[in-house]
């Protein structure tokens, strides 16, 4: 499980309010830890995903959560499809 803090650390771009933000929208999960939040690998994939869209792909806010549906949407099928590597 990764903290909060080795996020903020490995992530320069990341910005703790954006994390806590993301994660009440449901954009991300954690489990709680003892000294806070706590993530998976997958989670802090799916975080530098959310920062490459926002950075590279110039993705807003406001549009994040669409195209995080339709990504999830897209793996989903390809998994279904047994199209996954």
């Amino acid at each position: 499980m990764i903290t909060m803090h080795v996020l903020l650390t490995e992530l320069p771009g990341l910005q703790p309010d954006e994390l806590r933000g993301w994660l009440a929208a449901g954009h991300i999960r954690a489990e709680r830890g003892p000294d806070g939040p706590v993530f998976t690998e997958f989670d802090a994939e799916r975080i530098r995903l959310i920062l490459d869209l926002r950075e590279i792909f110039e993705v807003n806010e406001a549009a994040l959560p669409l195209v995080l549906s339709l990504l999830d949407q897209m793996y989903e099928l390809r998994r279904r499809l047994g199209l996954t590597s």
